[in-house]
C-alpha cells in the first residue's frame, strides 16, 4: 500500500509539473475545434510509473457533424511507449498503417509515434491531420523500438496478446507465476510475453532478454530449478513456459524461439576533433611525399650526371678565370717629410 501511495505521489508531481504552454494537441485538427484540455485519469499508476510516464494530455474535439476525444501519453523513451501501447491495445483491434505501430477498431485508433502513445476515441483522423500533429509534438524521441518482439513465434499466436515487461510491476500484472528475483531485473532484463492458442489449451510464453549470453545461461539454470518450468536459452534470450501446460506442446513452442544477432549501424555525426586530427595527419603525409619526391629527384639528377661523366658523354664547361685584385695595405702609415 505504501509503495502504491509513493508511486501515485511521484506521478502526480510529474503531471503537475507540465507547463501550460506545452500542449500536445493543436487548437484545430482538420475541421474540428479543440475544446477543454485536461489530464486523463491514470487507472494503474504503478504500471505507468514503471513505464516512465512523463506527461499526459486529453482534449475534446468537436465540429457541427461529430466529436471525438484525443489522449496522448509521453513516455521517457520509445521502449516505455511500446510497453504502454501493448497494454492499451484492445483485444479486437486490427493493424493500421497510419504509423509503423498502430491498431484500430470501428470507432478508435491507437498508435505509437516515437515516445508518444496517442489514442483517438469516437473518430479515426485522416492521415494528413495526423502528420500535422506529429510535426508539432514536443520533446519527441524517435529512437529505435525494442527488437525482442521479433523473436516471438508467429504460429498459433493470439492476436493482441503481447505484453512488454520492464520490471516487477508489469511482471506481476502479466505473469505473476514468475518472481521478480527469478527474472533478475537488476541485470537490466526486459521481457516480451504472448499467449498461444493450442489444441491442448492456451500457453503463455515469456522471452527474457539479458545483456550477455553468460547472464542468460545463469538465468536459464535458475529457471530450470523451479519445478515444472521449461526454459530454453538462445543467445542472450531465455524463453520460459511455466506450468501447468502440456510439456510436448510447450517444447514445440520453445523450439521455435531462435536468436539471430543483428547489428545496427548508427551514424553519430561528424567529430570535430577527429576531423582536425585527420587534417594534421594529411598535412604531414603530404609534406613527407613532397620531401621524398625532392630527394629522389636530386638523386636521379646527380646520379645521371655522374654516369654521363664517367663514360665520357658529358664534360664540364671551361671554368671562368677569376682575378682577385687586392689593394696594397702598408703595415705602417707613411711618415711625413719635414
Amino acid at each position: 500500500m505504501l509503495t502504491q501511495l509513493r508511486a501515485r505521489s511521484a506521478l502526480f508531481l510529474v503531471l503537475a509539473a507540465i507547463p501550460a504552454g506545452a500542449a500536445v494537441f493543436p487548437e484545430m485538427l482538420g475541421e474540428f475545434t479543440r475544446g477543454e484540455v485536461t489530464t486523463p485519469k491514470i487507472a494503474d499508476v504503478p504500471l505507468y510509473t514503471e513505464f516512465s510516464l512523463q506527461s499526459a494530455e486529453q482534449a475534446q474535439y468537436a465540429s457541427d457533424a461529430a466529436k471525438f476525444t484525443a489522449t496522448a501519453w509521453r513516455m521517457r523513451d520509445t521502449t516505455g511507449a511500446f510497453a504502454l501501447y501493448q497494454s492499451r491495445r484492445p483485444a479486437d483491434a486490427v493493424p493500421s498503417d497510419v504509423t509503423k505501430v498502430a491498431s484500430k477498431t470501428a470507432t478508435s485508433l491507437l498508435l505509437l509515434f516515437g515516445n508518444y502513445v496517442i489514442e483517438f476515441d469516437g473518430r479515426v483522423p485522416a492521415l494528413t491531420e495526423l502528420n500535422r500533429l506529429f510535426a508539432t509534438l514536443p520533446d519527441l524521441d524517435m529512437s529505435a523500438l525494442p527488437n525482442l518482439p521479433a523473436f516471438l513465434p508467429k504460429e498459433d499466436l493470439v492476436p493482441n496478446s503481447e505484453r512488454y515487461i520492464l520490471g516487477p510491476v508489469s511482471l506481476q500484472r502479466y505473469q505473476p507465476g514468475i518472481s521478480p528475483s527469478l527474472a533478475a531485473f537488476s541485470l537490466s532484463a526486459e521481457a516480451q510475453l504472448a499467449r498461444y492458442h493450442l489444441a491442448t489449451g492456451d500457453l503463455t510464453l515469456t522471452i527474457f532478454n539479458y545483456p550477455t549470453p553468460n547472464m542468460a545461461r545463469e538465468r536459464q539454470e535458475a529457471f530450470l530449478k523451479v519445478p515444472g518450468v521449461l526454459a530454453k536459452r538462445a543467445g542472450p534470450l531465455v524463453a520460459v513456459v511455466i506450468p501447468p501446460v502440456d510439456s510436448d506442446a510447450a517444447e514445440r513452442v520453445l523450439g521455435k524461439v531462435q536468436y539471430e544477432a543483428k547489428i545496427t549501424r548508427q551514424d553519430l555525426g561528424k567529430n570535430p576533433a577527429k576531423d582536425l586530427a585527420n587534417l594534421v595527419l594529411t598535412g604531414m603525409l603530404l609534406a613527407g611525399v613532397i620531401g621524398g619526391a625532392s630527394l629522389l629527384a636530386g638523386l636521379w639528377l646527380g646520379g645521371s650526371k655522374w654516369l654521363l661523366k664517367k663514360f665520357g658523354w658529358y664534360r664540364e664547361p671551361e671554368a671562368f678565370t677569376l682575378l682577385r685584385l687586392h689593394e696594397h695595405r702598408a703595415d705602417k702609415a707613411p711618415e711625413n717629410n719635414p
